[in-house]
């Protein structure tokens, strides 16, 4: 498997806070990475610098042919190659309200690649198909279940068919059916040869779901390795302290 993302010694800062500090880590095609941690300790960060929406302090990241270097954020029109790579699907799926589903996943294909509305219909079917959500075509997002919401925002952000697919917490607002679900699709995702990195808490999620567990800790990467080896033997107290999280939070997601 090839790399689809690598990070080198990131570093991000919000005036004299230090955000990130020295975060190096790889996500190869076809891998579902889970980025974990408790709140605050980073991992939104981490997505938002990867999609450019963080200036770097120090590092770099790659995405294909696309590097993003310390300094102020490049202007849009030098971001073409990364947001063609690079699919960031938000905590809250953040659809375009006044549109459709189908035109909220088509918006991007015929405006940013010029495709003709025929197209780009074809194949955002076919991206909703894969999702279960293609019944959903006509409806407003108003008209969505959570995890309907959730499924749509993924196709969106596959509509430019990209390698690398950035989640932030998808699982937050779902029952453990449609979190199941979502990681059954994810999954298949990553068998069409994409790579995923997933920022969550969500132990369960993770344990059931990713290949690879990348533990952040006061913005630092203190544990990683395959996801039921860490999960099962933590090393670091930090993700002690997020497995006794889940354990507290688990009877109410049973009941």
């Amino acid at each position: 498997m090839t790399a689809a993302l690598a990070i080198r010694d990131l570093e991000v800062r919000r005036g004299a806070q230090q955000v990130l500090r020295s975060v190096s880590l790889e996500v190869r095609s076809g891998e579902v990475c889970a980025l974990m941690g408790v709140s605050g300790a980073g991992k939104s960060t981490v997505l938002r610098a990867i999609a450019a929406l963080e200036p770097l302090a120090a590092g770099s990241i790659v995405v294909g042919d696309a590097t993003l270097a310390p300094g102020a954020l490049p202007p849009e029109a030098r971001l073409r190659a990364l947001r063609r790579q690079v699919g960031l699907v938000f905590q809250q799926p953040s659809l375009f309200e006044h549109l459709t589903v189908l035109e909220n996943v088509t918006l991007a294909p015929i405006h940013a690649l010029a495709w003709s509305p025929e197209r780009a219909n074809d194949a955002a079917i076919r991206l909703l198909a894969a999702l279960g959500v293609e019944h959903r075509a006509n409806a407003f997002p108003r008209q969505l279940s959570g995890g309907e919401a959730q499924r749509v925002a993924i196709a969106r952000a596959l509509a430019l068919d990209p390698a690398l697919l950035l989640m932030d917490e998808p699982t937050s607002a779902l029952d453990p059916a449609r979190r199941g679900a979502l990681g059954d699709a994810l999954r298949r995702l990553a068998q069409e040869g994409r790579a995923l990195l997933i920022a969550t808490h969500d132990v369960d999620f993770a344990r059931s779901h990713a290949d690879r567990v990348v533990v952040l800790h006061q913005g630092r990467i203190v544990e990683e390795g395959a996801a039921e080896t860490v999960l099962a033997s933590p090393g670091h107290e930090a993700t002690r302290e997020l497995l006794r999280g889940a354990e507290v939070r688990s009877p109410a997601r049973r009941g």
